[in-house]
């Protein structure tokens, strides 16, 4: 959260200087402190700071300026009150799930999910009696039809992972309230330079730090942005558990905020204009990108986002073994389950990123055999299409 002093600064300032609170040597960059705990002055002064009388740092478990820095910057970016900061983009959404949510609880979800995320919610929450409903991301009547008194939690990726499917946020948030339930975004695919969750209705929003908000493949990490009411809860969660984040990874993190506007602009150049070129190659047969005025939310997406992303989904005509045939022709693009950098990767969702959905899961989420997924780095654009071409032109 930015100071008072602040609250007119537009997004490209707040990602540069919000959350920046020189100490006493007027350092012109953000410190590191990689240090486990503090010191006081007096017993009396560490009494007050452990009891919560006076603030103050206590232990990097769950206060340490570097990570603050951070947290302070990106609630200031998302339009948030509060952000907590956790060791992965997962550790947010365990953290947010064991802070708000008890036995007999309820989520719905979208089925369109990272795979691990489906994991997290049905493995493990339902060890816990947290039970989860999955809907078409889109159908917002499928939504309202999942809930029942029980369901306490709504959560969405929008865009989709990999098919940059997009649903309604407004809406959605509406529907939520009208329920007493809560909304939560993982907005890791746009970031806030793209999409403000928070200003469209959302209760939470998520980020697996680790991809855009870094942007340069260095470190992992995550955040949950929302009000203060629910992230003091989120907050306990990662006081008590550890799921933290580290000083020197919120530092990454920090540095990269400064220049997500930029590079979030330039990946999606890249991404539109290479979403075009496959969309009328031969050898595909479909392209999934809302950038493109043949994707069924094209419309939607130009409204409540600035700017479509960098994923791109597209799918060979043929299964698994031609899918593999494009993706080891290429010498550029990076094989990895990553995104998020500003080198190209290329992979094959049904065997990686969401390897472990059962088929009928896969089926549901729309995850063929044929379908991979690129996510547009900052390379030259010709040098990215000469790459893909090298295997996609064998086969037209």
């Amino acid at each position: 959260m930015h100071d008072d002093q602040t609250p007119d600064w537009d997004l490209e300032t707040l990602a540069i200087r919000a959350g920046h609170q020189r100490t006493h040597e007027q350092e012109h960059g953000e410190p590191i402190f990689p240090t486990s705990s503090f010191v006081y002055g007096s017993a009396a002064e560490a009494a007050r700071k452990f009891g919560g009388e006076e603030p103050g740092n206590i232990y990097s478990r769950f206060t340490n300026p570097t990570v603050r820095t951070f947290e302070q910057r990106l609630a200031a970016m998302e339009g948030g009150e509060r952000c907590v900061a956790t060791s992965s983009g997962m550790a947010a959404i365990l953290a947010t799930a064991l802070a708000l949510l008890q036995a007999g609880d309820e989520i719905v979800a979208s089925r369109s999910l990272f795979g691990s995320t489906v994991s997290l919610f049905d493995k493990y929450l339902g060890k816990l009696g947290i039970t989860t409903r999955y809907v078409e991301l889109s159908n917002l009547d499928a939504w309202e039809a999942a809930i029942t008194p029980a369901t306490k939690l709504l959560f969405a990726e929008t865009p989709s992972n990999p098919l940059s499917e997009v649903v309604d946020i407004a809406v959605l948030a509406d529907l939520a309230h009208r329920h007493d339930a809560l909304l939560a975004i993982d907005n890791c695919f746009l970031t806030p330079a793209l999409q403000k969750p928070i200003e469209l209705g959302a209760d939470l929003v998520i980020h697996s730090a680790t991809k855009y908000l870094d942007g340069q493949g260095r470190a992992i990490g995550g955040a949950v942005v929302g009000r203060d009411a629910e992230l003091e809860e989120l907050f306990g969660v990662v006081r008590t558990c550890g799921p933290c984040l580290s000083p020197f990874n919120a530092w990454i993190f920090t540095k990269g905020l400064e220049t997500l506007n930029l590079r979030m602009r330039a990946h999606c150049d890249n991404a539109q204009a290479l979403a075009e070129w496959l969309e009328a190659h031969p050898a595909v047969a479909r392209v999934h990108y809302s950038g493109l005025p043949s994707h069924p939310q094209h419309a939607l997406a130009a409204r409540q986002q600035r700017g479509f992303g960098a994923v791109i989904g597209f799918e060979v005509k043929g299964g698994r073994e031609v899918a593999w045939s494009v993706i080891d022709a290429t010498r550029l693009l990076s094989i990895t389950g990553n995104l998020g950098d500003v080198k190209s990767t290329i992979t094959h969702p049904g065997t990686t990123t969401h390897g472990r959905l059962s088929d009928d899961q896969k089926a549901s989420a729309g995850i063929t055999e044929g379908l991979i997924r690129v996510a547009v780095g900052l390379e030259a654009l010709d040098d990215i299409r000469a790459d893909l071409a090298r295997g996609l032109d064998a086969l037209a």
